[in-house]
């Protein structure tokens, strides 16, 4: 499942979701680098 993280407060990461931490934040792969951050809200039509 693709999931888009967080990195900082305009930096994002798309990536395929590797595992969930206990702290709320997500690890991602992309091109076999891991990436871990807080996951990014989806919108919801109104």
């Amino acid at each position: 499942m693709l999931r888009t993280i967080s990195l900082g407060t305009c930096v994002s990461v798309q990536g395929q979701l590797v595992s969930q931490l206990a702290d709320g934040k997500i690890v991602v792969r992309v091109d076999g680098k891991t990436f871990v951050g807080f996951p990014v809200g989806t919108m919801r039509k109104s």
